[in-house]
């Protein structure tokens, strides 16, 4: 399967667009291709931390509701390099946990698969 990481990058730009950050002021658009769709988030922020959910759940989230959970590729936008978190790894890792990932900012775009951050995941070896 060949994956259009260049679209995955695209709506994962579009949905940082969209994130409710107005506590830390950080936006985090993602994407998810599952089942051969693309499902997006961004974060949401909460007065009452931490509540608030990140992008990478989100658009897990949209793509589980949607009946997809075949996850094939993930790529992560925001405006300094960063992975995804602990919990977004790890809820990432039921559904693939050797998901491709792609992680851009302005200044550097780095890949790793799910297995190299969490080499251990919760659950699935125990």
């Amino acid at each position: 399967m060949t994956i259009d990481w260049e679209a995955l990058r695209q709506a994962a730009t579009v949905a940082k667009k969209n994130a409710y950050a107005p506590y830390s002021g950080f936006a985090v658009g993602a994407a998810i291709l599952a089942s051969g769709n693309i499902f997006t988030g961004c974060n949401v922020e909460n007065a009452a931390y931490p509540v608030g959910i990140c992008a990478e759940r989100v658009a897990l989230g949209a793509a589980v509701a949607a009946g997809c959970s075949a996850i094939e590729a993930v790529v992560v936008v925001a405006d300094s390099p960063i992975t995804p978190c602990g919990m977004c790894r790890q809820a990432l890792a039921e559904f693939n946990p050797e998901v491709p990932i792609t992680m851009v900012s302005e200044q550097l775009e780095a890949q790793a698969t799910l297995g190299q951050l969490l080499p251990d995941p919760f659950g699935l070896n125990s």
